[in-house]
């Protein structure tokens, strides 16, 4: 049987030469959000990986946008000259598909880096800013409630987004996931915990899914045609009377009515009263559900680590892609070593074609080799 995780995928006018995704990581070693070395090393090693698309991290839309002050953005033009260098880099070797998150951090910004606590940053500190948010509910209870949103705010930000995607679109990014999930200012429209609006922006599901959507409808206007745009979403809150599974197939459908190419599906990050049952694939069934649901080609991530429940999850018609995190970086050749596993071919920068392993002599594609 040909293994389903190396068949093509198409999204719009992007065909992707596999189903194994790179998600989006936060690196926090960024300045001023302009991307720097660690950058050109971190995903020059990921685009040498054979995925069949890598996504940047979450690239923020502003300084405030930034869940720390050491986040990636693209927001003026120096951090579009430095993502520029980046990308020029490792496209001189590794010419693959990338894709961009761009994300706006709400009311979980001004954050320290995870390795140093991760805790929110006072808005007088070195660092530190006010956030902004639906309503001025902080994530958690000693932090500095957020500034709550007005109409001009919402504007500012819209403009933000698409913005960002325009810089993008000079850059010649492939593809645009808007991050809708994890807790952040998309996910905190989204829920009931997080929006207690009262106006046009919140209540109702139809309300609150209202600026979401107005900024999905923005970018997809601005990314030309055949480049595709999706979202990902955190699915379910993990809290009682928090944003859920219905309510993700509903803005699921929505999306594809707009032109969505594709949904990530992911959960959490929103409540610090979360309670995420945690085990292998833990978060695919709900990828299933919105496929099932929808027909939109539907990406599962979580917990997904080893090349034959990867293979499974597809087979099964569970999802159409899966997106590695944590084990793309344990593993940055974990799409060489499923193509040998599986018996399918992975594509390879030239200078490592003679590291085929003895067994395994057809697994890059287009290899030839001279004579002496």
């Amino acid at each position: 049987m040909t293994a389903r995780l190396f068949d093509p995928l198409q999204l719009d006018e992007l065909t992707l030469e596999n189903r194994i995704l790179i998600a989006p990581m936060c690196q926090y070693s960024a300045r001023a959000g302009e991307a720097t070395d660690w950058h050109m090393m971190h995903l020059g090693q990921l685009a040498m990986s054979g995925a069949g698309l890598l996504t940047l991290e979450a690239t923020a839309i502003s300084p405030e946008a930034r869940i720390t002050a050491w986040d990636l953005g693209l927001y003026d033009d120096g951090t579009e000259r430095a993502l520029a260098r980046v990308l020029g880099a490792v496209r001189d070797y590794a010419p693959g598909p990338v894709c961009i998150q761009i994300a706006h951090a709400g009311r979980k910004a001004s954050s320290e880096a995870p390795w140093m606590g991760g805790s929110q940053i006072p808005p007088e500190s070195p660092h530190g800013w006010r956030t902004v948010a639906p309503s001025a509910i902080p994530h958690g209870e000693e932090e500095v409630p957020p500034h709550a949103l007005d109409a001009a705010d919402l504007r500012r930000i819209l403009c933000d987004f698409v913005a960002t995607a325009r810089r993008a679109m000079r850059l010649g990014i492939d593809a645009v996931e808007l991050h809708g999930a994890h807790g952040y200012l998309l996910h905190q429209f989204l829920s009931p915990l997080s929006n207690e609006r009262t106006d046009q922006y919140g209540g109702s599901l139809a309300n609150r899914m209202r600026f979401p959507l107005e900024v999905f409808e923005a970018v997809r206007e601005v990314v030309p045609s055949g480049k595709p745009v999706w979202m990902r979403v955190s699915a379910t809150d993990w809290v009682e009377e928090g944003w859920d599974l219905d309510e993700t197939v509903e803005l699921a459908q929505a999306l594809k009515e707009r032109g969505a190419a594709a949904i990530h599906v992911s959960t959490g990050g929103l409540s610090t009263r979360q309670a995420i049952r945690l085990g292998p694939g833990y978060q695919v069934p709900h990828a299933e559900r919105i496929k099932a649901a929808t027909g939109l080609p539907t990406i599962a991530v979580g917990l997904i680590t080893t090349p034959a429940q990867a293979e499974a999850i597809l087979q099964e018609g569970r999802a159409d892609a899966v997106s590695l995190a944590r084990a793309m970086l344990y593993d940055p050749r974990w799409p060489w070593h499923a193509a040998a596993e599986l018996g399918a071919q992975v594509r390879a920068p030239k200078q490592y074609w003679r590291s085929q392993p003895r067994e395994f002599k057809d697994l890059f594609k287009d290899t030839k080799f001279g004579q002496r």
